[in-house]
């Protein structure tokens, strides 16, 4: 089942070590096929070394394993929250890659301060609210997927012009149009929080990207007149 799309997600899995973003099994990435209504997802704490695309886990859009034998990851509800508000999403990646994890732990907004931003995120990534405990009693990783949303429709953002949040004392996710595009996503907000970091240490008052640098540099890859790359 969903054969092609186990290869995918587990290469995007593979990935995550591969460009530095997890340690150990800190991370998850996952896929959804919207015909079949299912999504696949790395299973639980199991070693980025040993996996296979056999390993990945099928499971519906309430986190129900349809196919597998491992459990999957612990962050699915928070995939399937998304998956099931936001049809454009087609790939959802959690890291607790260092940089973007220091900017989550202190509770900041990633600000557009550069191009390498710009070319990605059309605008500062979020940082979320800590869930209450009410929420955390009620469903830790279903009611984090909750609060993505709401962050997102509060602050007015289009889902596919910034596709990452930060969650405060936690850690990143991104998303894209497929998983591939998820993992992508994740590697710029690493480098764009590394960056803004150093800069704000070298120059406390450095001014964020001015609007009409952000809409060329977001446009020219993202607009209906894009002309970056290769037709």
């Amino acid at each position: 089942m969903l054969e092609q799309l186990k290869e995918e997600v587990c290469q995007a899995n593979l990935d995550l070590p591969k460009h530095g973003l997890v340690k150990f099994t800190w991370g998850n990435a996952s896929a959804v096929d919207r015909e079949s209504g299912l999504f696949v997802i790395k299973p639980s704490g199991v070693s980025y070394e040993k996996m296979k695309p056999s390993d990945m886990v099928v499971v519906d859009l309430d986190g129900k394993v349809v196919e597998g034998e491992m459990r999957p990851s612990s962050d699915t509800a928070t995939h399937a929250v998304l998956y099931k508000h936001y049809p454009q999403i087609g790939g959802i990646v959690h890291t607790h890659s260092t940089w973007a994890t220091i900017w989550a732990q202190a509770g900041l907004d990633v600000p557009v301060m550069g191009t390498t931003h710009a070319d990605t995120f059309y605008g500062s990534v979020p940082c979320a609210r800590f869930l209450n405990q009410e929420e955390v009693d009620r469903g830790y990783e279903a009611e984090t997927g909750h609060v993505i949303i709401e962050t997102l429709e509060k602050r007015g953002l289009d889902v596919m012009a910034i596709p990452a949040i930060l969650l405060q004392g936690h850690a990143p996710f991104t998303w894209g149009k497929d998983v591939k595009s998820a993992v992508e996503n994740s590697v710029v907000l690493e480098e764009v929080c590394k960056t803004n970091l150093y800069a704000r240490q070298l120059n406390h008052f450095a001014k964020e990207l001015p609007q009409g640098i952000l809409d060329k540099h977001y446009l020219r890859k993202h607009g209906k007149d894009a002309y970056y790359g290769q037709k």
